[in-house]
């Protein structure tokens, strides 16, 4: 199939706006390119080699003039500068996009530089000065342009405009001794020099399409680094862009155009998997779609008028539910201002309103085949289309722009007529009588289909039109002509009173949101973050927000909306905006701790107003879950469930309360985390305190202060938060405390001393944390950094003896982990004999030997001592004779070692049988060692000896040679410099390596 130009050039607009995308994405966004590429190739059916053809026409196409639309709001806290105690600010702002070095703000040089002497004159733009302040309004929009967006920076410059005065004037504004300051400094200065107030520097890169957000103005020195807050917004688009479609048609046309491609392929795609279009797009086609929007800067008004107009022409070529049309009404009513649109936009849309009315009516006059009652959800549908027929004729724009059309009940009425009689006189061809007994049964039957169609109407179609004030079905004029007559009552008149109303419900719903918003703003201005009374966890903002929901729950239930279609439109705007004044308190809550944690400077205080900043979310939390009951949902779900489906209540209501829930579920742990944060800077104070402390002095007396510290901070925090806060708090706070605890140790090997403080430190640490059960669960205590911080404490607190007994115990260990003979094995046998405290050793043999000299054999004998040399000082080293040529030497020799039987127990003891190759010349090679543990030695636990040794067992031991990369407790017995024992033990050790290192 052909290509059509019009496909082909929106194509190539779309791939376009994917190539030149600007800023990070959205979480809820796709970030791949090649992903959205293939999506749209898929959503405009292009095959192969057309999406290469005009991807390479894209590719040739020059790039945009990228821009960034930044809007400079107010600012807030601002330093006062004058004498007055206030300032004339203007801002002056710019984009720096060449030099490399300004991709990098933490460039200390490059920050404390002002806009004048970063940018060209000709791209600084200014704002307003605002006289006499220290909270300026401007509302201003600037257009920056950009080349790069990696190494573009935003910069924006904050100055308080000086004028030369006199001195009388000055000191007529003269209101304490700062403004006496002011003026001595003032006159050491230039005439009409102004003064810096601070300034905001962005990486470009960092911002999303659309940002808008409050910034810390930044200071060039330190004098005063507390200068307020800017509140910008940024939005990055494009201009001239290169693609046909951008440069001939107007953006909301090409906009529409993309919308009403990708919409189609949604519903197609719905309809492949026999499934109904619920009017929510992927996030492929979202992605795509926020782009274009963006790029080519279209107003939210805008955007809405396009999806209506793609939606409701879609509607009547594809199937899909005609709710979806029903967010576009609503959003276009509460929108709605004539005098954004041009008339070609006007016209266009008014064109859709008849469009739709005359498809809409057209459906009803044939609801009969359109709607038929063996369809499933087929009331379902009709009940839809009215109710967005009803809609669309009570919106403003519609009366507005739709003058000279019908009422549509009039026209439903008509239709409803025309559309009875086509089918009664198609009914009447389908039975066409050849004789007169013929013609009285097709009468009959007849007259049976008609009071079949009445009774289905009485039954089931009437209510629907009857609901949203239409005329119901009729029959009596077919009824007439088929012979019959009927008697027919009109419709009650209805009270529309409530119309009268209707248009300031919008302004209302405003003023109220308004209203409200000031009131929580207030609130949280005069809020100190201090219990609200004695049994109370809350503070007094909380207080004002839920008397501010109190009244509006109130004028809700006071107004009583008699038409259940806009009650519901209400009641979804006052949730939203209830919602958003809850998620604004969150930020003004937390940016009022801040303000007041810097005053005071305080870490306790600013800990314990983090405190009540939870407990007051957790308090609008409650507050947010009880509006259902209070606003009586279920009520407006019995009201509106015959004109408003259970799933659109759900998206709508629930949907948004619970996404606010979600809100403010995670702003408590943003504060819990904050809060851990404050008390992590203390644990951490002490800890090193700890490790500076005198190693001298005790341990127990050592942690005291931290211990103290730690148990008032968490006796305090179990008094002022709920049991599930504090449990998340505890958790930060133990993963804080490992680290901190893990960087006293150090990477070197620390003293003994040091180590037992921490590792005092630690073992208190987890029974605080713990708290015999009611802190955390010893399962997250015990986790692998604490269990690995705790074996190398316990390690390093050890006496070199204990250290030299533990090496002897992860040797015998690490032999019983090896299941090959590399090195060989030797094979003894061992009896202790109880009355004589004596221990015979039998070496029988060793077996698979490394040839070690330059004959390709060895020449073995086998050391026996017993270790460690502590425990066993007066036992001296045994040895075999020395076997020539052999690498499977046949010993057969017994020794005796007198020792008590409790040496046997001792952890590590072990009798240490090393084989050496004997050479002439120079020092033994080390042909392996092996280690057998004295308290498997059989005999050791009997009552009397053993006749002789033949009913003992063989022990094959294989030979293992030292670690190559050395030993922990070595490593830790090294540093014990002033031991005379553990420098013996591993010089001994040493030579051992060396001689291994020798014979691999």
């Amino acid at each position: 199939m052909a290509l059509s130009p019009q496909l082909a050039l929106l194509y190539q607009e779309v791939l376009y706006t994917i190539r030149h995308r600007l800023g990070k994405p959205q979480p809820q966004h796709i970030a791949d390119t090649q992903e959205l590429c293939a999506y749209v190739q898929k959503a405009f059916g292009m095959d192969a080699e057309e999406h290469r053809t005009i991807m390479q026409q894209v590719q040739e196409l020059e790039s945009p003039i990228f821009c960034l639309k930044a809007t400079v709001k107010e600012a807030k806290g601002i330093l006062g500068k004058d004498v007055s105690g206030f300032s004339d600010p203007y801002c002056l702002l710019g984009i720096e996009s060449k030099s490399q070095e300004l991709a990098h703000p933490d460039s200390k040089r490059r920050l404390k530089a002002v806009v004048k002497d970063l940018i060209p004159e000709d791209q600084i733009h200014r704002t307003q000065i605002i006289s006499q302040t220290l909270n300026p309004v401007w509302d201003e929009t600037f257009i920056l342009e950009f080349e790069d967006m990696e190494t573009a920076s935003f910069y924006l410059d904050m100055w308080d405009s000086d004028t030369v005065e006199s001195v009388r004037h000055k000191l007529g504004e003269l209101t304490d001794l700062h403004g006496l300051k002011r003026i001595f400094k003032d006159a050491r200065k230039d005439k009409g020099q102004d003064d810096f107030l601070g300034n905001v520097v962005l990486r470009l890169k960092d911002l999303h399409c659309w940002d808008d957000r409050w910034y810390q103005l930044e200071p060039r020195t330190e004098t005063y680094p507390n200068r307020g807050q800017c509140h910008l917004q940024f939005l990055l688009t494009h201009k001239k862009r290169a693609t046909t479609c951008s440069r001939t048609q107007p953006s909301y046309t090409v906009h529409r155009h993309l919308l009403q491609q990708l919409v189609s392929h949604e519903i197609l795609q719905h309809q492949a998997g026999s499934t109904s279009w619920d009017g929510e797009l992927s996030p492929h086609a979202s992605t795509v779609l926020y782009l274009h929007a963006t790029q080519k800067d279209l107003s939210d008004f805008h955007q809405v008028m396009a999806q209506w107009l793609a939606y409701s022409k879609l509607y009547q070529s594809l199937e899909f539910n005609s709710s979806c049309l029903l967010h576009q009404i609503t959003s276009i009513e509460y929108q709605w201002v004539q005098e954004r649109l041009r008339p070609e936009q006007k016209a266009e849309l008014a064109e859709s309103f008849q469009s739709l009315l005359t498809y809409g009516v057209s459906l009803i006059r044939r609801y009969r085949i359109i709607f038929p009652l063996s369809v499933t959800r087929s009331t379902e549908r009709l009940q839809s289309l009215l109710r967005v027929l009803v809609q669309m004729c009570k919106m403003k724009a519609f009366r507005e722009l739709c003058t000279v059309s019908p009422e549509l009940p009039r026209m439903v009425s008509e239709a409803l007529k025309s559309g009875t009689t086509e089918w009664f006189h198609m009914k009447k061809q389908h039975l066409q009588p050849m004789s007169m007994e013929e013609n009285s049964k097709a009468l009959a039957k007849l007259l049976l289909e008609v009071i079949g169609d009445l009774q289905q109407c009485q039954k089931i179609w009437n209510k629907f039109f009857i609901r949203w004030g239409l005329e119901a079905p009729c029959h009596h004029h077919v009824l007439g002509e088929a012979g019959f007559s009927i008697h027919r009552d009109g419709p009650l008149a209805l009270s529309d009173f409530h119309q009268w109303f209707k248009e300031a419900v919008p302004q209302w719903l405003q003023k109220a949101y308004s209203i409200a918003l000031e009131r929580a703003q207030r609130a949280v201005q005069m809020d100190q973050l201090t219990p609200f009374g004695e049994h109370n966890k809350h503070s007094t903002s909380t207080v004002d927000l839920s008397t501010c929901y109190a009244q509006i729950v109130k004028t809700w239930q006071q107004l009583n909306w008699p038409d259940p279609e806009e009650a519901f439109m209400i009641m979804v705007k006052l949730v939203e905006d209830m919602c958003k004044i809850a998620l604004m308190y969150c930020r003004l809550i937390k940016e009022r701790a801040e303000a007041l944690s810097l005053c005071e400077q305080n870490e306790g205080e600013a800990a314990n107003r983090l405190c009540i900043v939870v407990n007051n979310i957790k308090q609008l939390r409650l507050l947010i879950l009880k509006l259902p009951l209070q606003l009586d949902w279920a009520q407006l779900e019995r009201r509106t469930g015959a004109v408003i489906g259970q799933q659109q209540i759900q998206h709508t209501l629930h949907h948004q309360l619970d996404s606010t829930v979600c809100c403010l579920d995670r702003e408590v742990q943003d504060v819990v985390q904050a809060l851990a944060t404050k008390l992590e800077a203390g644990i951490a104070r002490h800890i090193q305190e700890l490790s500076a402390s005198n190693n001298a002095q005790d341990p127990e007396d050592s942690i005291l202060p931290l211990m103290k510290f730690l148990e008032s901070e968490l006796q305090y925090l179990n008094e002022h938060l709920v049991q599930e806060n504090f449990k998340s708090l505890l958790a930060l706070l133990w993963h804080h405390t490992l680290a901190v605890l893990t960087a006293a140790a150090g990477p070197q090997v620390p003293s003994v001393q040091h180590c037992r403080k921490l590792h005092c430190a630690l073992k208190s640490l987890e029974l605080c944390f713990h708290a015999e059960g009611c802190g955390l669960p010893l399962e997250t205590l015990h986790s692998t950094d604490f269990q690995s911080l705790e074996s190398r404490l316990a390690l390093c607190s050890s006496t070199s003896r204990r250290l030299i007994q533990k090496y002897f115990s992860n040797r015998i260990q690490e032999q019983l982990g090896i299941s090959s003979e590399k090195y060989g094995a030797v094979t003894i046998k061992a009896l202790y004999r109880p009355s004589e405290q004596k221990l015979r050793v039998e070496v029988l043999n060793a077996a698979n030997l490394i040839p070690l000299d330059s004959n390709g054999s060895s020449d073995p004998f086998v050391q026996l001592t017993l270790e460690p040399r502590h425990e066993f000082p007066e036992v001296v080293a045994r040895c075999t004779q020395c076997k020539r040529n052999e690498l499977h030497p046949l010993f057969d020799e017994a020794f005796e070692f007198l020792i008590p039987s409790e040496k046997c127990h001792q952890d590590g003891a072990c009798l240490l049988l090393t084989v050496f190759d004997y050479d002439t010349l120079g020092a033994n090679d080390l042909e392996g060692e092996a280690f057998f543990p004295l308290c498997h030695v059989p005999g050791l636990d009997a009552d009397e000896d053993q006749a002789d040794m033949g009913w003992v067992p063989q022990t094959r031991l294989p030979l293992i040679h030292p670690k190559p990369g050395g030993d922990e407790i070595l490593r830790l017995l090294e540093c014990r410099k002033g031991d005379k024992e553990a420098q013996a033990f591993v010089k001994l050790r040493k030579q051992r390596a060396k001689q291994s290192k020798e014979t691999a």
